[in-house]
């Protein structure tokens, strides 16, 4: 069983930065996509950013520019740099990858979400 634990989330100021992780742990051959969706109260779901395992990148347009995400195929994981954040960005930030195991399937996993707010 493939398991996601999303961390970085926190308070910071308009401006400020913020770098949240995604781990993955079980038997994991590799990550071969990933993507950050995230959530703010009374809004629905945003598809912030995703990248291939080859290093493709897509950008919401409302981070792009501002939002860099990375996987980390050494070390199971992967990544979200958000800089210059504003109020906008508030909210709970999901990640989702397809992992392929190391029995040879591929499984779709979502992480419980990481906090990120955004205030003066």
């Amino acid at each position: 069983q493939v398991q996601l634990v999303e961390s970085g989330g926190g308070l910071v100021q308009p401006g400020g930065s913020l770098r949240l992780s995604c781990a993955a742990s079980g038997s994991i051959f590799s990550i071969n996509f990933m993507g950050w969706v995230r959530q703010a109260p009374g809004k629905q779901r945003e598809l912030v950013a995703t990248s291939t395992g080859s290093g493709i990148t897509y950008y919401g347009d409302s981070v792009k520019g501002r939002f860099t995400i990375a996987i980390d195929n050494a070390n199971h994981a992967g990544y979200l740099r958000m800089d210059n954040l504003n109020v906008e960005d508030t909210a709970v930030y999901y990640c989702n990858a397809n992992i392929n195991t190391t029995t040879r399937s591929a499984q779709n996993v979502w992480g419980q979400g990481t906090q990120v707010t955004v205030s003066s």
